[in-house]
């Protein structure tokens, strides 16, 4: 799986994290072994200005998503397809004063936000009452596994 990180926020990030936090939601959710997705943190200008440009909403926000190829995750009968699923892009500069709010780490949040946004990559959305009670259980379910993955593990990825 080709997981890519530009990292122009001017922040540091743990970019080996992210790539395998990618590489196990993607497994989890069935997606091809030759997908390609692109993580992308940026500055709270940057940010701002996606947002504006994209969902035209004022001030940045946290994570956008802009998916390519159609790709969904797959049911035990299918055979996934490689594509490229599309970008995540992430500010850490937010996922800083969210995670604060939270009670957590800058990390914690950026891993919480990554998820969020492959899942919107992937077709989930929470407009609704009942999508957002899928997406959001899904999204606690995998960070949870990951979370105990690396517990497991001390902490490597």
């Amino acid at each position: 799986m080709a997981i890519d990180v530009n990292n122009e926020s001017g922040v540091p990030a743990d970019e080996e994290a992210l790539v395998a936090l990618a590489r196990t939601v993607l497994d989890a959710m069935g997606i091809h072994p030759l997908a390609e997705l692109s993580i992308l943190l940026v500055d709270v200008d940057t940010m701002e200005r996606l947002h504006v440009q994209w969902m035209d909403e004022p001030g940045p926000t946290d994570v956008l998503s802009f998916p390519m190829d159609e790709l969904r995750p797959t049911r035990d009968d299918e055979e996934p397809e490689p594509g490229l699923l599309g970008d995540v892009v992430l500010c850490p500069v937010v996922a800083e004063k969210q995670a604060r709010q939270a009670g957590h780490s800058t990390e914690d949040e950026l891993h919480l936000l990554l998820t969020h946004g492959i899942l919107h990559l992937l077709g989930y959305d929470h407009a609704e009452p009942d999508e957002e009670r899928e997406m959001f259980g899904l999204q606690r379910q995998l960070l949870t596994a990951w979370q105990e993955q690396r517990r497991r593990t001390g902490g490597r990825l």
